[in-house]
């Protein structure tokens, strides 16, 4: 008797949709990338056309999962699932997103939001491995932040909208009036990589490591951070995107929030230090699209 032919990997499809870019995959994890493409998002119908087109060439898929930009109706027993909310990218808004793909891929098919994929990524391959609660955070065009708790990833009435919480901010010594078009000095209006650029007349990377910007960034995200830590008490918080790549930004945030709790909280998690607990992401720009796969084996590994 011949030997038994040892199975095939189970492969998965992830799309991360974001405003310039789409990324598209295909595998069953980091190391097992089958085919992987970069597709520039356009308007809904031209862009999922060119999302069809790439998984007609790929491999077989099990379940494609999902991270989109937002905000999305995430509740799968609404008409509206899988619907582009407001958005201010041109074209998006009411776009049925989840049924477009559905019906183009011909397979089964889970979303989420672009965060909350890259938290779930971090947490099943990178810096969050081996925990059940976790935070991660991107700071970037915007400000966004998906939870994983209890293993998995949380919403309510809506998914997390951290971005759009209120800091404090002092006038006194930051007079820059934010530049959310919705709340003006949220998070995002004050600490976004546009609204660094728009306070110092320079995008953040090309501010030095010195430049006042970072203490007054940092204090801003610690401020985000300590409320996390008070409410939801995740076990490990993930730090990604392009305004995080300053290398002098996470030693700031990391000695701010320690100011900010103080000595008030005594848990296991802390113990060690900050460096522990709040670290960069790990997967890198890979994070959302990862996050997707693993929400499509999840999708059918719960269905099996």
């Amino acid at each position: 008797m011949s030997a038994a032919t040892p199975h095939a990997p189970v492969l998965y499809g992830g799309v991360e949709t974001g405003g310039t870019w789409c990324v598209c995959a295909v595998g069953s994890g980091p190391q097992t990338i089958a085919q992987r493409a970069q597709i520039r998002t356009q308007g809904p119908s031209e862009t999922v056309a060119a999302i069809a087109e790439f998984f007609a060439c790929a491999p077989e898929v099990a379940a494609v999962g999902v991270g989109s930009f937002g905000p999305l109706e995430l509740d799968p027993s609404s008409d509206d699932w899988g619907v582009l909310k407001r958005t201010p990218k041109p074209g998006w808004s009411g776009f049925p997103l989840a049924r477009e793909l559905k019906d183009r891929l011909e397979r089964p098919l889970v979303l989420d939001t672009d965060v909350s994929a890259a938290a779930l990524g971090e947490q099943r391959w990178g810096a969050a491995a081996g925990v059940r609660s976790a935070c991660y955070m991107t700071v970037g065009t915007g400000v966004g932040v998906g939870l994983i708790l209890g293993g998995e990833p949380w919403h309510g009435i809506v998914h997390p909208e951290v971005g759009h919480i209120r800091v404090p901010h002092d006038t006194s010594l930051d007079p820059f009036a934010g530049i959310c078009p919705y709340h003006g000095d949220c998070l995002e209006g004050l600490a976004s990589g546009p609204a660094l650029a728009a306070r110092w007349g320079r995008p953040p990377e090309e501010l030095e490591p010195e430049h006042p910007a970072w203490a007054l960034e940092a204090a801003y995200i610690a401020q985000a951070l300590e409320t996390l830590v008070l409410t939801i008490g995740p076990e490990r918080i993930v730090l990604g995107g392009g305004v995080l790549g300053q290398v002098a930004l996470l030693p700031l945030v990391r000695a701010r929030l320690g100011e900010l709790l103080g000595a008030y909280l005594d848990v296991p998690a802390l113990e060690s230090g900050l460096e522990r607990f709040v670290v960069p992401a790990a997967l890198g720009d890979d994070a959302g699209v990862l996050g997707a796969i693993a929400l499509a084996e999840r999708r059918t590994k719960a269905g099996s």
